[in-house]
């Protein structure tokens, strides 16, 4: 085999080589000069800077600088939609906490009444729960910590932030009895779906409450949709009140096991470009589906609505859902705060805008005040008319 002869170039290629790259080089650094220059000659951020340094060098009293950034973030967003906003680290941390679906903890809800740390809720399945932890008890006494000089956020900082203990000893106070517990930290999954089997008229009616879309809520639907399958149920009630959305991941997961893969789940607009979201999934559910919402149903649990509505036909019951058809990105400030910006809108399968709008059942009926009084499943009106229709619908 020959082997080629190494390319050689004469002086007019050299130099034509030589020139070429100088026009490139040339080039390059007057485009990435521009740029530079582009921003250093933003007007606006040129002022907000210059006012800044104003601020900061000659106001009479010394200046919280982090204070100052959070003011000019918050300002910022206030300008845009009611969507962008800063969050401060404790809602922060407790809307994640929600949005994660898990934490570490021994699984209680706690409020202060009348200077008393009072539990009002023990999640199912915690440690708390299996201690024998109920709602109405009051805490007294964690470890050496004195409940009477305590807040709600200093006793859930002890216990979830506290890497170095494990196990906790709870001094309770139950009606006029002292009790004593240890409860060991665990990893405590917050339940966000609940179901049951509604019989009527020998027909059997599914029943899932979805309270927000969390990190964990699909897996949860998946096992209470298993569950109601099981028990050969006619039909299927999903309650979305006072569900304000969440993670639009879990609703796209949801939906998945609800519609095939032909089915379009929503539809997002950016700079006037819909674009469409197909389901992920292999098999459309087979039987009747009724939605009840309220005017709190929100983001996500609109978007289930609407999507069930638009692709099997399902029925809306209740009263006209909140009206938030934006989508935001999260990101954080060097201190440790959170801001959300409204970056997109989210469309109904047709295409069409909810925001600020929301969803007009097509049953409309307004909770009785009954229900309020004494919240029982007998008394919630909104279900029984959605347990008409869907009767109705099966037949």
């Amino acid at each position: 085999m020959k082997q080629k002869a190494n390319k050689k170039f004469n002086n007019l290629e050299v130099s034509f080589l030589v020139i070429v790259t100088c026009v490139i080089s040339l080039l390059v650094g007057y485009l990435i000069a521009g740029k530079k220059q582009d921003k250093v000659e933003d007007k606006t951020l040129n002022e907000f800077i210059k006012t800044y340094d104003e601020i900061t060098s000659k106001y009479y009293e010394e200046i919280d600088k982090e204070e100052l950034l959070n003011g000019a973030v918050s300002g910022m967003l206030s300008t845009l939609d009611q969507h962008s906003v800063l969050v401060d680290q404790e809602e922060d941390e407790n809307f994640y906490l929600y949005l994660n679906g898990s934490y570490s903890g021994i699984g209680i809800e706690i409020s202060s009444i009348d200077n008393n740390i009072v539990v009002i809720g023990v999640i199912n399945e915690s440690p708390a729960e299996k201690a024998g932890i109920q709602v109405g008890d009051i805490i007294k006494q964690i470890d050496d910590l004195d409940m009477n000089e305590a807040t709600t956020k200093t006793v859930s900082s002890y216990i979830r932030k506290n890497n170095e203990k494990q196990e906790f000893d709870l001094t309770i106070k139950r009606n006029d009895e002292e009790l004593q517990f240890k409860i060991k930290k665990e990893n405590v999954v917050i339940t966000s779906v609940a179901s049951k089997v509604l019989e009527r008229n020998d027909k059997k009616i599914g029943y899932i409450y979805v309270s927000i879309f969390s990190s964990t809520t699909s897996s949860q639907f998946a096992k209470k949709l298993e569950e109601l399958a099981k028990e050969n149920i006619d039909g299927l009630i999903i309650d979305v009140r006072e569900n304000t959305g969440g993670h639009l991941s879990t609703a796209v997961s949801m939906l998945s096991m609800l519609l095939n893969q032909d089915k379009v789940m929503y539809q997002i607009e950016k700079d006037g470009k819909k674009s469409k979201y197909y389901s992920l999934g292999h098999t459309t559910y087979d039987k009747p589906i009724v939605i009840i919402q309220n005017g709190n149903s929100a983001s996500a649990a609109e978007m289930l609505a609407a999507s069930l509505r638009d692709n099997v036909g399902a029925v809306i019951v209740g009263e006209k859902s909140y009206g938030k058809g934006s989508v935001q990105e999260y990101n954080y400030l060097s201190n440790g705060n959170m801001y959300k910006y409204t970056t997109k809108k989210w469309l109904t399968p047709k295409g069409k805008s909810i925001d600020e709008k929301g969803i007009k059942p097509d049953v409309e009926v307004s909770l009785d005040e009954n229900y309020y009084q004494n919240p029982i499943f007998e008394n919630d009106n909104q279900l029984e008319t959605a347990i008409q229709k869907m009767l109705e619908k099966i037949g």
